[in-house]
């Protein structure tokens, strides 16, 4: 098994390859923050909700589970200020009750 020190997996270069794309994830009525650590939270939200409104959806749900309420408290306090978001609120229960987020989004036009 190979151990991840600092600076990587063996072998692996931290210099970006020339010929690497960057990753291209479609943009969805939902984003599911389990797989992303705190610290991308908040450009990853922004960089979404941004997509999102270019994609013309009105409502996104935002999915931070219920653990111990941190993420969801981080996901609400950047949803409450953010110049693309109307409301927000919990998500239904059918939804994910409190282990999700909806935010009704302005149109591009609105912005």
């Amino acid at each position: 098994m190979l151990e991840k020190d600092s600076k990587g997996y063996p072998g692996e270069s931290s210099i970006p390859r020339e010929d690497e794309e960057p990753v291209v994830v479609p943009v969805e009525d939902s984003l599911d923050l389990h797989t992303f650590r705190p610290s991308e939270v908040k450009d990853l939200l922004d960089d979404y909700l941004e997509a999102a409104v270019e994609k013309g959806l009105s409502e996104v749900r935002i999915i931070h589970g219920k653990g111990t309420g941190v993420l969801r408290r981080t996901v609400l306090s950047l949803l409450a200020k953010h110049p693309l978001v109307l409301t927000v609120r919990q998500a239904g229960e059918a939804s994910g009750g409190w282990g999700a987020t909806v935010a009704t989004l302005k149109s591009e036009a609105e912005n």
